[in-house]
This record gives structure tokens, C-alpha cells and sequence, in this order.
């Protein structure tokens, strides 16, 4: 497969591991973040309008009590009484202990002639019939003005209501301090950033904002009054300096005086800034850790993914490989099978023929000389052939016969000379030295020949190919050894002087398909068949080897 298919292979995964983590991943933080912030969005809203509410209530009973204070004067005293200035002087007293926001207090006839006063300033005398507060109070019984200057031209406001003496109205006014009031209703606190002040229906500061705003400067905001009097109204939005706040509104005095809180919007919602970074960050972090983890498995899926498909290549290769030696085993065989038919002719005729020699020699027929010495040795010399190719093709027909195994008694001493003069001209033309060590008593195995001669064949050829590998055509040693343990064992020892086989492979050598040897040079199944083969005729089979020493494989099987 082309380098395209598994760079095209790679995106797919990598785009199906990011997108079916962080899709649920990102719907599970905005759902929840969404929900959070609902949530603390109403909390901060829901406190807000209780700080609101409770700070309402206390400035309205503030005001009520101040209203009180002069209802108890006008009930308990008589327009006479109050107006001498020592009886006026003790009540003044008494209302300022009170509250130490009275600042004055003022009789006034029905004329508005200020005829009595206490008070740090030269009032009495004053006319006020054409003021706005006296006409209000006058029709309607009681009167709260907003701040104005007025003669004082100082920043306050008054609080006067009317009594009857002899069916004539009189009033009684107090001027409440509007520094020490604004201090009151300045003192709430919410955050860094809250303050509260009172402005009237028109805007105009009615006491002083700590954030900047003074005395009757109009707020240059625009607000949103409440429905009901005792409403509550809260919203968003920017003032004149282009800063968002989160506002809170109530009528301290319905449609006359509003009650205005405010907060900086990323004070009021600062545990909401601070879950949206959080939630940023650990967004941002488990999807680049997603994202990081998605390109490494990606990478790693397609390492194995070429691994296994150049696997799947080469077992394809190699089963194909394996299925041409099986088909050249039965050629083999079949080769075998019909060179051994002439083989026996030549040989009847080479016994024919030294038949006729032998009669002419008793005959008298046949002369001795240097002539009939070579010719002897020449019949004598195709007998040797004639018999060495007889028993490599008995061999070949035991190696490649088909079926089921025959097993049987095996004597060692025998049938491995047999074997290893099989592979006898391979290791002299390698420059290998060979050696076979054998006791002299025999060493009886049941076994199939010809599993067992594919066995022993397989480790010799393996030993051959390691030994060439290191030492060339000069140094390489390959040693066979056949005994019999102390355990009553028959043990077999394949032992070369090879580069040897790493600790890690030792632990593969086995299974099927692995082979250390380069492409074409094996197919990786002669050791794991070796394997089942030595099982199934009942042995064992180990391994012990070391790098640059060499390589010796054990076989036991028990003795019989």
C-alpha cells in the first residue's frame, strides 16, 4: 500500500479520536457552564436585590422616624409653646439625640414668617409663603423637599409638617443634615466596586456617589424605575464613562426619590469570570491533551498498521515460499523415485559386469596388468557411487514422503551419521569444520525418521548459515553430539561458533513466521515446525545462546 493511503489512514484517526472525545467533551463544559452561570448569574442578582431591599427599608425608616420625631414635637407642644426659643432650644436638644442629622428646627406662621429658630444659621425672619415646600405643606399636611441650596446655599433637604392653632395652620420644619444622611445611605458595601446613592425622578443627586457625583450634578445615566413602588428593578448596562454595571433600583419615596445600587460587572460576576477562566483553561489543556494523546496513537496506530500489513506481505510471500518447498519435496521425491530405477540397473549391470570379469579370470581370458588393476578400480569406483546415490535418494524419499508419521525404534548411532552426511558437502565447502561425537552402545529413540530427519536438518542448515555469517569460509566449527543423560534421557546437541541469537529473540525463535534471516533467505517456519515435531514425537527442544559465542540447541527425548 502507498505512502498516501496511510497518510490519508492517519488523518481519518486522528480526526475520528479529536472529534468523538471533544464534541461530548465540549457539550459537557458548555451545558455545564451554562448552567453554572444561570446559577450564579440569579444568585448574584437575588443578593443583590436583598442588599437592595434591606438598604431601602432602612434609609424609608430612617426617613419615617424623622417624620415621627416632629409628629411627637407638633402633638406634645402647642404653636405658643414652640415658639420660645428656650422650649424650641430643649426640644432641638432632645430630637438631636435623637439623630445627629437634625441640623435646625423652625416654627413658621401661616404667613410663612420663620417665627422661631434654632439653628447654626440667621434664618428668623425669613419669609418662605412663595417656596415650594411651604405651599406644599401647607395643602397637603406634610412635605419632604429634595435637596436644594435654598437661603443657607448649602446642599439639604427638609422635613415639615403643619398643625392648627386657633384654626390658622402653622408648620414646624426641621433640615436634616445631608452629609451625615448620605453617609448612611453611602455605607453599603458589595465587592470592590459597590456603592449606592439617592437620586429624584429627574436624575439630580439627592446625595453624593462615591465614584464620583455630588450634591444636585445630574447622574448622566440613564436609569430604569421601577413598576411598583416597592419594586426592584436590575439590569446591565454602561454609564457615561462607557463602564458596565450591574444595576439595582427601588423607590425610597415612590416616583420621588430612587434608591440606586450598582456594582462593576466583573466585580459582581467575578466567581462567574473566574469558573469561565477555570473552565477555559481546563478546556483548552484536556483538549490539547486530547488532541495530544489522539496524534500519538494515531501514530502509533499506523506504525502498526504498516507493521501488520508488511506482516500480512510477508507471510504471504512466505506461505507462498512455504507451498513451493512443499511442491518441490514431491518433486524431489518423484526425482528421487526415478533416478533410483536406473540407479538399480547400473547396478545389475555393474554386478553383470564384474561377473564376466571374474569367469575371464578364471578362464584365463583376462590378463593382469596395469590396464585391468584401473579397470577394476573403475567397477569398483562406480559401485561406491552407485550405492552413495542409493542412499541419498532413500534419503530424500524419507524426507519427503507425505502422511501420517510412522513412529518407530531409531538407533541414533545409525541414523545420524546418515543425516550428517547429508549436509557433510555443504560444510566442507564452507570451510567448516564438522565433528560427530557418538557413543559406541546404541541410542534408541521412537521416533519418525523423517520428522526426525527434517529436524536435524533445519538446526544444521540454520548452524551452517550462522556459522558463514561470521566467519566467513575459514573458522566456523559445527558440532553434533549424541548421549545419554543420568535421567535415562537421549539427549542431542547441535552446538556452532556463530554470531549467536539476542535475549530478545531467543524468546521468538519458536513462533511461526520469525526469522532473523533477510528477505528470501527463510520463511521463519523451520524452527516453530521443529518445535511441534519434537513435541509430538514426545522430546523437548532448548535453546542457549550468546552473542558472538555462539548457539547450541538440546534436544531430549526418552530412551527406548
Amino acid at each position: 500500500m502507498g505512502e498516501r493511503y496511510y497518510t490519508t489512514l492517519r488523518k481519518q484517526i486522528l480526526t475520528g479520536m479529536i472529534l468523538v472525545p471533544v464534541i461530548p467533551f465540549l457539550l459537557i463544559i458548555g451545558v455545564g457552564y451554562y448552567h453554572f452561570s444561570t446559577s450564579i448569574k440569579e444568585n448574584t442578582i437575588a443578593s443583590m436585590e436583598r442588599i437592595v431591599r434591606d438598604h431601602r427599608d432602612m434609609v424609608a425608616s430612617f426617613l419615617r422616624e424623622r417624620r415621627a420625631d416632629l409628629a411627637f414635637v407638633l402633638a406634645e407642644h402647642g404653636f405658643q409653646e414652640l415658639q420660645n426659643p428656650e422650649i424650641l432650644s430643649t426640644v432641638f436638644t432632645h430630637l438631636q439625640k435623637e439623630s445627629p442629622t437634625f441640623v435646625d428646627l423652625g416654627i413658621f406662621d401661616p404667613q410663612g414668617v420663620l417665627v422661631a429658630y434654632v439653628g447654626p444659621y440667621k434664618l428668623s425672619g425669613k419669609v418662605y409663603k412663595e417656596t415650594t415646600w411651604f405651599r406644599e405643606v401647607m395643602n397637603k399636611g406634610f412635605f419632604q423637599s429634595d435637596v436644594f441650596l435654598g437661603f443657607r446655599n448649602i446642599p439639604h433637604f427638609v422635613i415639615a409638617l403643619s398643625g392648627n392653632h386657633e384654626q390658622q395652620p402653622w408648620v414646624i420644619r426641621a433640615t436634616i443634615d445631608t452629609y451625615r444622611f448620605s453617609e448612611i445611605v453611602e455605607s453599603i458595601r458589595i465587592g470592590r466596586t459597590g456603592e449606592a446613592y439617592i437620586v429624584n425622578k429627574s436624575g439630580i443627586f439627592q446625595t453624593q456617589r462615591r465614584s464620583g457625583g455630588r450634591f444636585l450634578e445630574h447622574a448622566g445615566e440613564q436609569l430604569h424605575y421601577p413598576d411598583r413602588p416597592n419594586g426592584i428593578r436590575t439590569y446591565v448596562q454602561k454609564d457615561h464613562r462607557d463602564m458596565t454595571f450591574l444595576y439595582a433600583t427601588t423607590w425610597i419615596i415612590p416616583h420621588k426619590w430612587l434608591l440606586v445600587v450598582r456594582q462593576d460587572k466583573n466585580d459582581a460576576f467575578a466567581a462567574l469570570n473566574k469558573a469561565a477562566w477555570m473552565s477555559l483553561v481546563i478546556a483548552v489543556v484536556s483538549g490539547m491533551g486530547m488532541i495530544f494523546l489522539a496524534i500519538v496513537l494515531s501514530k502509533r496506530i499506523e506504525k502498526r498498521l504498516r507493521i501488520t500489513d508488511k506482516e500480512k506481505a510477508s507471510l504471504q510471500d512466505q506461505l507462498i515460499r512455504a507451498t513451493r518447498l512443499a511442491e518441490l519435496g514431491e518433486m524431489a521425491a518423484g526425482f528421487a523415485h526415478e533416478i533410483n530405477n536406473p540407479l538399480q540397473v547400473m547396478e545389475s549391470d555393474h554386478a553383470y559386469i564384474a561377473l564376466i570379469l571374474e569367469d575371464m579370470k578364471q578362464k584365463g581370458d583376462f590378463r593382469e596388468g596395469e590396464d585391468s588393476q584401473e579397470l577394476e578400480q573403475a567397477l569398483g569406483q562406480i559401485k561406491k557411487q552407485i550405492r552413495r546415490c542409493a542412499r541419498i535418494t532413500q534419503s530424500i524419499l524419507r524426507f519427503g514422503r507425505q502422511g501420517k508419521p510412522e513412529y518407530k525404534k531409531i538407533d541414533l548411532t545409525t541414523f545420524m551419521p546418515e543425516v550428517v552426511s547429508m549436509i557433510a558437502k555443504k560444510a566442507s565447502v564452507n570451510g567448516i569444520e564438522l565433528t560427530s561425537t557418538l557413543p559406541e552402545q546404541p541410542l534408541t529413540i521412537h521416533a519418525d525418521p523423517g520428522h526426525m530427519q527434517q529436524v536435524l536438518l533445519n538446526l544444521f542448515n540454520n548452524a551452517i548459515y550462522a556459522i558463514v555469517e561470521r566467519h566467513g569460509s575459514e573458522g566456523g566449527r559445527l558440532g553434533i553430539t549424541g548421549t545419554r543423560t543420568d535421567e535415562g534421557l537421549v539427549e542431542i546437541r547441535v552446538q556452532d561458533n556463530g554470531g549467536g541469537i539476542s535475549p530478545e529473540n531467543q524468546k521468538k525463535i519458536f513462533s511461526p513466521f520469525f526469522t532473523t534471516k533477510p528477505v528470501g533467505k527463510g520463511t521463519g517456519l523451520g524452527l516453530s515446525v521443529c518445535f511441534g515435531l519434537v513435541e509430538n514425537m514426545g522430546g523437548t527442544m532448548e535453546v542457549s545462546s550468546q552473542q558472538g559465542t555462539g548457539t547450541t540447541f538440546t534436544l531430549r527425548f526418552p530412551s527406548r
